[in-house]
């Protein structure tokens, strides 16, 4: 079944919890809800841009907020990691040479990025290993507030496209 038709069938509080399972910001499940029935999987994907790109600071927070936070423990963070190691094995590669001080750096640096700008790093890790996203944390940490808010939003938009992908197509790698 393709992701309109999925998304089509399902009744008005499915399809939100759905939806919101893709993208926590409440604007834009309301918003995409208003926009069904959908005519094709890519009206979907245009909808979500759409829509997303139309919203404000406020509907970004939220939706970061439904994420949760990389790096409060060393054990959540290795959990993390040990989990996509098996979506994929580019991923793995790129993971399982995590060394704890890797970790812990990643760990600190997420705090500092929340300290920073109020909210938490948001990333679409799919095919990155624990070093790649510390070098983009770093970089980004260097952003100014505006920025920042702009990338993250970037990679919220990447995020929420591969899980409405994943609806349809679970074998699809993680965010």
């Amino acid at each position: 079944m393709d992701l309109a038709s999925h998304l089509n069938q399902l009744d008005r509080e499915s399809a939100a919890r759905t939806l919101a399972g893709c993208c926590a910001s409440r604007a834009w499940v309301a918003e995409m809800l208003a926009r069904r029935p959908f005519a094709s999987t890519e009206d979907v994907f245009l909808a979500a841009a759409d829509v997303w790109a139309a919203l404000g600071r406020y509907d970004f927070l939220e939706a970061f907020a439904g994420h949760p936070k990389i790096g409060e423990d060393l054990t959540a963070l290795r959990e993390r990691f040990a989990k996509t190691a098996g979506w994929s094995s580019e991923e793995q590669a790129g993971v399982t040479g995590a060394s704890d001080a890797v970790l812990e750096e990643l760990r600190g640096s997420n705090i500092s990025y929340h300290e920073r700008f109020g909210y938490i790093f948001i990333v679409c890790a799919t095919g990155k290993g624990a070093e790649e996203i510390l070098e983009l944390l770093k970089a980004r940490l260097l952003h100014d507030p505006d920025h920042e808010l702009a990338v993250a939003a970037a990679e919220q938009a990447k995020i929420t496209r591969l899980r409405l992908e994943k609806l349809v197509n679970p074998s699809k790698e993680q965010a």
